[in-house]
């Protein structure tokens, strides 16, 4: 009688277990990083302890797990590994590849948006090497994630833009206006996405006194404002965040009814 198989199988029913979206991202970690994982894939690995969570709360927690409170702590840049990797296999849905390159953007712009929010006082939980890896590792990963442009749904290339405009090459800006005609045409200045994507395409452009113009502009329309002595960069990057984080708001936005 083999007194361990009991619970060997317990083990991996448990590590198997949880909702869909769980045993999805567990596969597709598994196979795009065989080896040595980041400390937040025991979320997907480890034995769960909360056999009531549904997508939604897992989604969650795991997000929370790599960024913590949109905070940057030591392990962070190792656990943005899983979102770069989850951001490029069709297997996971649309919703969640957005989700996963607006976690990825969050990531490499916490100290700007912090500090526009703190200006002058220094952001709390503020850690600028931890801040400066992810900022580096999501750098790293962005080429692997633009190069998907062309086989990208609509919405994650509203994601992928801000990546693009964050970490910008000679290659990539030239291309942005091309890549954002369509959405242009189809929304109009004054939506959500048409004010999204026409204040990318200004941030592509590289001219200070203009980002500084339209920031101020668009943020006294719509935005929660910052102090007219926060660098430009610092206003440009908290705004482009909060427009970027109501479309993901839109986008995941259950049906009426449900």
């Amino acid at each position: 009688m083999d007194t361990h198989a009991e619970p060997e199988q317990s083990r991996h029913d448990a590590s198997t277990s949880g909702p869909p979206i769980r045993r999805l991202f567990r596969d597709v970690i598994a196979d795009r990083l065989p080896g040595r994982r980041p400390p937040q894939a025991a979320m997907l690995f480890g034995t769960a302890t909360d056999l009531c969570w549904d997508d939604r709360s897992f989604l969650g927690d795991f997000y929370n797990e790599i960024l913590h409170q949109d905070t940057c702590q030591p392990a962070t840049a190792d656990g943005l590994a899983l979102l770069a990797a989850l951001a490029v296999d069709d297997r996971v849905p649309a919703r969640q590849r957005f989700q996963a390159v607006h976690l990825l953007f969050r990531a490499a712009t916490v100290a700007e948006r912090h500090l526009a929010e703190t200006w002058t006082a220094t952001p709390q939980r503020a850690d600028p090497d931890s801040e400066a890896r992810a900022r580096g590792a999501v750098q790293a990963h962005t080429p692997e994630l633009l190069i998907r442009w062309p086989a990208e749904c609509p919405a994650v290339r509203l994601a992928l833009a801000g990546l693009a405009v964050l970490f910008p090459t000679d290659r990539t800006l030239p291309a942005l206006t091309a890549h954002l005609q369509t959405f242009t045409h189809q929304h109009p200045q004054g939506t959500d996405i048409g004010d999204y994507v026409r204040f990318v395409l200004v941030l592509a452009a590289q001219d200070d006194d203009r980002i500084l113009a339209v920031t101020e502009q668009l943020t006294d329309a719509y935005w929660t404002g910052t102090a007219r002595e926060v660098p430009t960069r610092a206003r440009s990057l908290h705004l482009l965040g909060q427009m970027l984080a109501k479309i993901e708001a839109e986008l995941t936005r259950p049906p009426a009814g449900q």
